[in-house]
């Protein structure tokens, strides 16, 4: 009875060992920083000097007193507005081109995904020489059929776009997800719609749309967490510039703290973006009821 009881208690620890590693790197890299961030949030917490309890004046400044704030958002919320359709929209036309039956798709399939496990900083380094509006390839390229292209990173009109269009380059991830929820779809559904005379369109809207959906919600999901956190690329790029045209709201956090050194304002700008991040997630979760389906799913109509 004494071994069957020590037997069961092994058993109880060893799954706790096994997860043992990632729980401290959790608590020690993740929980415990964010706790401590928030903590701060509520303080003046210079890099170097006193620190001062202060409640919600940062809040308070964040809203009232400081232009960048809502500058940098709206500059942020627009590249959302590009970056998460666009995105998407490429990610599942890769995801289609890969999933038809051609010779050599599995290298075709390691080429789309090679860009995405570039460093952030050699890729903006890449965009940096595309971009140039002298010697740049893409406009030489626009030069070939007549047009002139614009000085991309200095004119506040394409700094944006130009932002768009580099961050699409690295989306090899997503582009897999989609790929495996193509191949997820029954065969079956296909070919009972081709005998109910269903062509390739209405195949497409449908059936794959549909079936794709829970995979949509996620890749969405995480998509829009992307758009807030994007920094690399204008940082390297374009500096927030021209104009404050690519002013990311996570560059005003990162140079609030690094560069301005006031750690509580910072942590007091992040923790806003974690609340809007949050909030559109669950908005996202909250509507996907109405346009989400499972295999087998039955939905109620009235």
């Amino acid at each position: 009875m004494v071994k069957i009881k020590k037997q069961t208690r092994w058993d109880k620890i060893v799954p706790l060992l096994f997860i043992a590693p990632w729980l401290i790197g959790f608590l020690a890299f993740t929980l415990g920083p964010l706790l401590y961030s928030l903590f701060i949030s509520f303080f003046d917490w210079p890099i170097v000097g006193e620190h001062k309890f202060i409640g919600l004046d940062n809040y308070k400044t964040m809203f009232t007193d400081d232009p960048l704030f809502w500058e940098s958002l709206w500059v942020t919320v627009k590249f959302a507005g590009l970056f998460v359709p666009l995105n998407l929209i490429t990610a599942l036309f890769l995801a289609i081109l890969l999933n038809q039956k051609i010779k050599g798709h599995s290298i075709f399939r390691t080429l789309f995904y090679l860009p995405s496990v570039i460093s952030g900083v050699a890729l903006a380094m890449i965009w940096a020489w595309v971009y140039n509006g002298e010697y740049g390839i893409l406009n030489y390229f626009l030069s070939l059929v007549g047009v002139k292209g614009p000085d991309w990173l200095n004119d506040p009109h394409s700094a944006l776009i130009a932002m768009v269009i580099a961050s699409l380059w690295g989306q090899g991830t997503m582009m897999l997800i989609f790929l495996a929820g193509l191949k997820a779809i029954p065969h079956d559904l296909y070919e009972a719609a081709s005998i109910d005379g269903a062509n390739k369109i209405q195949q497409f809207f449908k059936i794959t749309i549909p079936m794709l959906t829970p995979t949509i919600l996620f890749n969405l999901i995480t998509t829009i967490i992307s758009a807030f956190q994007q920094l690399t690329l204008a940082l390297i790029l374009t500096g927030g510039g021209p104009l404050r045209s690519t002013y990311f709201y996570a560059m005003y956090v990162y140079e609030n703290a690094f560069k301005y050194f006031k750690m509580g304002y910072s942590s007091a700008n992040a923790w806003f973006m974690f609340v809007i991040v949050l909030i559109l997630t669950l908005l996202v979760f909250k509507s996907s009821s109405a346009w989400v389906y499972y295999e087998g799913e039955v939905k109620n109509k009235s």
